[in-house]
């Protein structure tokens, strides 16, 4: 399976999660390749998310400096909460803050103890 595959497929499992319940949910066009917007964007009752979508199992998870940027823009333009929501195999997803990643060399990053340690999971929003 190629990596857009998974991450499609799992955007795709996220979506239904958020459809089932009951919010209004879109994927972005040119997810995974263009930067201006979020993978994953969910309403409910005039309040929304949006989710950056990471599927990969690692003891860290990076994001590049210029789409950390675009989710941060995007937060402050739209007022959504916005998320890197991380799906680690066999776990359900992690929500992370933006703000809840440092900075590396790099990239910004945040490592899979201090993600788990916030411990914030998709069920807290359904």
């Amino acid at each position: 399976m190629t990596r857009y595959s998974k991450g499609a497929r799992t955007e795709r499992e996220l979506i239904d999660m958020l459809h089932s319940a009951s919010y209004s949910v879109m994927r972005a066009a040119g997810s995974g390749v263009s930067s201006l917007s979020p993978d994953v964007i969910a309403v409910k009752d005039g309040s929304g998310y949006a989710f950056e979508c990471k599927a990969w199992e690692s003891t860290s998870l990076t994001i590049e400096p210029d789409r950390f940027e675009a989710l941060k823009e995007w937060e402050r333009n739209t007022h959504m909460k916005t998320f890197v929501a991380w799906r680690m195999n066999g776990k359900p997803w992690l929500l992370i803050k933006p703000d809840e990643m440092s900075m590396a060399e790099k990239n910004y990053t945040i490592t899979r103890k201090n993600a788990l340690k916030i411990g914030r999971y998709i069920s807290e929003l359904l």
